[in-house]
C-alpha cells in the first residue's frame, strides 16, 4: 500500500533558500557590531585629557560634594550597565530581525539610535554638562567638540529613551478603546490620543530617569532658566518643565509612526507610500521616513533650549562646579560673577549662535566671594 503525503500533510520545512539569507544577516549585524565595539574601545578616553577643557591646577578627580547616597561609583556602574544593556538590546534585534525581518520596531530602534549623531549639539544647547571620567570621545574631534565638555559612550542607548514610553502608551490606548465605544474621541482620533497618552509617560518616565542622574553625577545641566526648574542653584538642578516636555517632541512622532491602522500598516508605512519613497522597497521608505521625521522633532527640541540660550534665560548655575579635573564651563560669564573659582571656558558656538556677538562678556567676580565661592556645598 502506497502512503500519499498531501501538501497540507507535510512537515512544514520553511524556505531552504531563506535559513543562508537568515545566517548572512546575522554574520553581517555580528561584524558590525564587533567593528564598532573595536573602533571604540581604540578611540577611548576617561578623563579630562584634552587641553581644551581640562584642568591644569588639579589632579586626579576630586569631588567637591557628595554623589546621591554618598556612593563614589557611579561612573564604573554606569559603564558596566552600558555595556551590558547594549549586549542584551543587540542580542535581542537580532533575534528579532530573524523572526521579524524589518519589523516596524526594530526599523524604529534603529532610527531613534542613528539620531545620536545630533546629541553634542543637544547637549550644547541646554547646557548638559557630562563627567569627564566617562567613557568618551576624543574631546577635539569635530561635531563631538560642541559638547560642552565630553560626548561619552552610553548615549548610543538612545533606542531605550526615545522609544521606550511607546509601549506603555500603546497598551494605555489600546485600554482605553476597549472600554469605550467606537465613536468615542479615542476611536475617532487615535493619533492624537496616543501623542496625549506619549506626552504624560514620556514627561513622567524622562523626569524620574533624569534627576537621578543628575543626582548621581552622571552628567549635570550647569545653567537652567530658574522658572519651571526644580533643585535651582544646586549641583542637581534640573530643568523639568523645559527638559521633560520638549523631550516629548521625540518621544511622541517615535510612537505616532508606529501606530497601525485598520489596514495593519503603521503610518511610516503609509507615509511613505503616499510621498513615492522607494515605492519597490517599502521597509526602506519607512526607516527614512522614521529617520528624517525623527531628525527634524530633535532639531525641534535643541530649539526651544536655543532660545533659552540665546535670550541668555539660563541664569541659574549649578554650584558648586563638580568637575574640578574639567575647566569650568562658562560661556555667559554667570559662573565667575557668582564666585565659582576657575579656570574657565566658553566652549563652542558662543558667539551669534547664543545671542552674544563678541563671545563670553567681561566679568567682575563678587567681593563677597558669592555663593559659589570656596566653601559652598
Amino acid at each position: 500500500m502506497t502512503n500519499t503525503i498531501t501538501r497540507e500533510q507535510a512537515p512544514a520545512t520553511g524556505n531552504p533558500a531563506a535559513a543562508p539569507n537568515r545566517s548572512l544577516v546575522t554574520a553581517v549585524w555580528v561584524l558590525a557590531s564587533l567593528a564598532v565595539l573595536a573602533f571604540i574601545a581604540y578611540n577611548a578616553r576617561m578623563g579630562a585629557v584634552s587641553p581644551r577643557i581640562a584642568n591644569p591646577g588639579v589632579a586626579g578627580a576630586p569631588r567637591p560634594v557628595d554623589a546621591l547616597w554618598g556612593r563614589t561609583d557611579w561612573v564604573g556602574v554606569f559603564q558596566v550597565w552600558t555595556v551590558v544593556m547594549m549586549l542584551v538590546l543587540a542580542a535581542g534585534f537580532v533575534w528579532g530581525w530573524r523572526r521579524y525581518p524589518r519589523h516596524p520596531v526594530l526599523l524604529m530602534a534603529i532610527a531613534a539610535t542613528a539620531i545620536v549623531w545630533q546629541d553634542p549639539i543637544m547637549n550644547w544647547a541646554p547646557y548638559a554638562v557630562y563627567n569627564p571620567q566617562l567613557w568618551h570621545w576624543p574631546e577635539d574631534w569635530p561635531l563631538v567638540r560642541l559638547s560642552p565638555t565630553v560626548e561619552p559612550f552610553i548615549v548610543i542607548g538612545y533606542a531605550t529613551f526615545y522609544l521606550g514610553p511607546y509601549f506603555p502608551a500603546i497598551w494605555i490606548l489600546h485600554r482605553f478603546q476597549a472600554r469605550r465605544p467606537v465613536d468615542s474621541f479615542v476611536w475617532r482620533h487615535p493619533l492624537i490620543s496616543l501623542a496625549a497618552v506619549v506626552f504624560v509617560v514620556g514627561f513622567v518616565y524622562d523626569a524620574a530617569m533624569e534627576i537621578f542622574l543628575v543626582r548621581t553625577h552622571l552628567y549635570i545641566y550647569s545653567q537652567v532658566m530658574p522658572f519651571g526648574s526644580i533643585f535651582v542653584g544646586k549641583t542637581y538642578q534640573f530643568p523639568l518643565l523645559w527638559e521633560c516636555a520638549l523631550v516629548t517632541v521625540v518621544m511622541i512622532p517615535a510612537g505616532v509612526l508606529l501606530y497601525r491602522d485598520d489596514t495593519g500598516r503603521t503610518q511610516a508605512e503609509k507615509l511613505a507610500q503616499r510621498v513615492r519613497l522607494f515605492p519597490t522597497r517599502p521597509a526602506l521608505g519607512a526607516f527614512l521616513a522614521m529617520f528624517a521625521i525623527l531628525n527634524v522633532a530633535y532639531f525641534l527640541y535643541g530649539a526651544g533650549f536655543l532660545t533659552v540660550r540665546a535670550g541668555r534665560l539660563a541664569t541659574s548655575v549649578a554650584c558648586p562646579w563638580p568637575f574640578p579635573e574639567a575647566k569650568v564651563y562658562d560661556p555667559n560669564g554667570f559662573y565667575e560673577r557668582a564666585g565659582q573659582p576657575g579656570p574657565y571656558f566658553e566652549g563652542h558656538w558662543n558667539t551669534w549662535m547664543s545671542g552674544q556677538p563678541s563671545g563670553r562678556p567681561d566679568v567682575e567676580p563678587p567681593e563677597n566671594g558669592g555663593r559659589c565661592g570656596p566653601g559652598h556645598a
